[in-house]
């Protein structure tokens, strides 16, 4: 059964509350340890931690069986991973042989004594247990504790920004000649496995011509940006041929293979699945070129694999077109996120009212400043009933009254002071939430969580690295 954390020490385990790391030290890594020992040792916040991942993780669970790895081991782990922008390969390689890592884990022991030793697969299994809603639970404690750590005083508003980017997923850029390869490419994967399972299946022995002749001439599309159009129109026509020979010969003979167990269900299943998008994109390809249609946005698939993935066109010069999702975050004075939102097919201004009922249920807001993207009259209006200082700008031309209220040094002053909101975003970039690399939509809204959690502990560890260098007079490093 899981434990919270080890309550008893085993002789020669180096405490948790006894980890020092280096405050020379610029390194991402000690303030991340300096917020999480702060975390641990302050009760007021360690109960409400663990009560949040008990339940999640423990609760209508038997008291029974093994012992599995401790909440607080798996919330290092997670932490440590985002924080650190790092691979579970460098995250199983720390949580082995890095000493101040172990200790602030609780699994350092002294010299002579034994060492816990962690399997890569368990740290991977264990950090899948947390999930979006736990990590909002979890956010929400963290910016608590991190107010405490600013020491925001109790009647203090907060001046919040918001803004939105986008987290890549982590796919390849789409066309659909290349989607209609991907597809035929994981039915010949599938139909792999069950060969090598059931070696007696006849009727495939050109198996490894199919894959190449597809791939082939999938690759001489790609390729043929400079030739003609009827070069073009000829290459794709042939691809098509060989892809609806290829359809028709799987769905002929694929209710001649095995299916005789769970697996053979499994595979059969996942086989279904890129049928149908290899119909789909034989669909797509022929009606765009062949036919000379203009698909309309909505048909289109991004990818087969992260189908969550949306088309994003921020209209910016540098990436003009992102694949993934976009993420609004909104923070503080303090630079600490307060909430995030993962968007699914919306655009800025239509999130606004849902996040101003979160947001002024849980604070005193006194600014709150926006972009442009994010106007429109009944969100300025219903916000400016209960926000003293509204930034929010308007999109095109204004009028007399309007340009007065812009013109306005309060307006001026909070307007430039908008673009931190820029620097909180890059940050998080640098905490991993550039691309993730992560499968599954449960996977990236899990991601996502961790970022920003660990976004906001490393703000924290940052302040109590500066907060102790000042007691103790020694120089800051810049």
């Amino acid at each position: 059964m899981r434990a919270k954390f080890e309550t008893q020490y085993s002789i020669g385990v180096k405490k948790i509350e006894d980890t020092q790391p280096s405050l020379k030290s610029r390194d991402a890594f000690p303030k991340l340890i300096l917020a999480l020992k702060e975390l641990y040792i302050n009760p007021k916040y360690n109960n409400k931690l663990f009560n949040i991942l008990e339940d999640k993780i423990i609760k209508g669970k038997k008291a029974t069986g093994r012992p599995g790895m401790n909440l607080w081991q798996i919330f290092v782990l997670a932490q440590t991973r985002l924080a650190l922008n790092i691979s579970y390969d460098r995250l199983h390689h720390m949580s082995n042989y890095d000493k101040l890592f172990r200790q602030i884990m609780g699994i350092e022991a002294e010299i002579g004594f034994e060492q816990i030793e962690i399997e890569y697969q368990t740290i991977i299994d264990n950090i899948s247990l947390l999930d979006e809603a736990t990590l909002k639970k979890i956010n929400d404690l963290i910016v608590e504790m991190g107010h405490d750590v600013f020491k925001k005083k109790e009647t203090e508003a907060l001046r919040l920004k918001t803004d939105s980017f986008v987290v890549e997923s982590n796919v390849h850029f789409p066309t659909d000649y290349n989607l209609l390869w991907d597809s035929a490419r994981k039915c010949i994967s599938s139909i792999k496995k069950l060969l090598e399972k059931y070696p007696e299946i006849a009727g495939w022995r050109n198996l490894k011509y199919w894959f190449r002749i597809l791939k082939n001439q999938m690759r001489a599309i790609s390729q043929s940006k400079k030739k003609s159009e009827e070069v073009r129109v000829q290459l794709v026509q042939d691809y098509l041929e060989k892809a609806k020979l290829f359809l028709l010969k799987l769905n002929n003979e694929k209710n001649d293979l095995q299916l005789i167990d769970n697996v053979d269900l499994a595979i059969h299943l996942e086989m279904d699945y890129y049928m149908e998008m290899l119909v789909k994109h034989i669909d797509l390809l022929e009606r765009r070129v062949i036919k000379g249609e203009t698909i309309p946005h909505e048909e289109k698939v991004f990818s087969i694999f992260e189908t969550y993935t949306e088309w994003i066109n921020k209209g910016k010069q540098h990436k003009s077109v992102e694949l993934g999702k976009n993420v609004q975050i909104t923070s503080d004075q303090f630079h600490l996120i307060v909430d995030y939102h993962i968007m699914v097919n919306e655009t800025d201004s239509q999130t606004v009212i849902q996040l101003a009922d979160k947001l002024l249920a849980k604070y005193l807001i006194s600014v709150w400043s926006f972009d442009k993207g994010f106007f429109n009259k009944e969100n300025k209006n219903l916000l400016s009933l209960f926000i003293n200082d509204l930034i929010m700008p308007k999109k095109g031309k204004l009028n007399k009254k309007e340009a007065e209220e812009e013109h306005k040094p309060m307006f001026k002053k909070f307007r430039n002071k908008h673009s931190a909101v820029e620097s909180n975003i890059n940050e998080l970039e640098h905490r991993g939430l550039d691309r993730c690399p992560d499968r599954g939509i449960k996977n990236f809204r899990r991601y996502i969580g961790l970022g920003i959690c660990a976004y906001n502990l490393h703000r924290i560890g940052a302040e109590l690295r500066r907060q102790a260098i000042e007691q103790m007079q020694l120089p800051i490093a810049a």
